[in-house]
């Protein structure tokens, strides 16, 4: 396997729609939209993008232009796979297949909690090359649901999983046993409904970062040096709840 894969990054599962290149550790550009409902529209002319500097945020312009890259340069493709958005992630995974099947490059299934995660201690800790957070210090990454609910997992500092993702209905309770241990990160688009009644630990601490593309390159690091790829033909969308079809408001359907 190469040392410094260059790799696609896609992630569709919220209300941002981002795509990012990368070469090894390092991004090379990101195309980033917040437009809610527009990953149809906006995810293939981003990556489009990528390739030919515009409207993108070119990280590493120089090396960027020295390469010459274009899609058949990759050598694998990540997506964000959920929870979140049950449009947004069919968008994001086909796209995925798509590229992955007709380059023949594998595909890294990443987890969207997951990749929250990583964008909080990249935000906290934005002037460490390994973006450490302190020894013991869980990471709770939330996704907005419905009221009070969110998606949510924990992970340690290295992004280890310490509790699988799940749904929660948010209560000034629900991390009293873990915030009674010492400093707890709360991060994602979920987060800031939930900040009021969790602002009253002292240990909470909290981390606004936008969901990006980008935060995909670590996990889907490790994942290259494991070669732990998805089945590009059957891997799917982690929902974590089934979708419900809303009940028709057009007269006669």
């Amino acid at each position: 396997m190469k040392d410094n894969p260059i790799l696609l990054h896609i992630e569709t599962a919220t209300e941002v729609c981002s795509v990012a290149l990368s070469e090894g550790k390092r991004i090379l550009a990101v195309c980033t939209s917040n437009d809610g409902n527009s990953h149809s529209k906006n995810l293939l002319p981003f990556i489009d993008r990528l390739f030919h500097d515009a409207g993108c945020t070119i990280q590493q312009k120089s090396v960027h232009d020295r390469l010459g890259i274009t899609l058949r340069d990759i050598d694998g493709v990540s997506v964000s796979i959920g929870p979140g958005s049950y449009t947004g992630l069919r968008i994001g995974v086909s796209t995925a297949k798509g590229i992955a099947y007709a380059l023949n490059v594998p595909v890294m299934a990443i987890g969207t909690l997951e990749s929250i995660a990583n964008g909080a201690r990249m935000r906290m800790f934005p002037d460490a090359d390994d973006f450490i957070v302190p020894k013991g210090t869980p990471i709770v990454p939330m996704i907005d649901a419905r009221r009070m609910e969110v998606y949510t997992a924990q992970y340690d500092e290295n992004l280890n999983e310490l509790s699988a993702p799940s749904a929660l209905i948010v209560n000034e309770h629900s991390f009293d046993e873990l915030l009674s241990k010492g400093h707890v990160i709360f991060c994602g688009n979920g987060m800031p409904k939930c900040r009021e009644m969790l602002a009253q630990h002292e240990h909470a601490r909290f981390a606004e970062s936008e969901t990006s593309a980008w935060h995909l390159l670590a996990p889907a690091l490790r994942r290259w040096e494991a070669q732990e790829f998805a089945d590009t033909a059957y891997f799917e969308p982690f929902y974590l709840k089934e979708y419900v079809a809303a009940k028709p408001h057009v007269k006669g359907l």
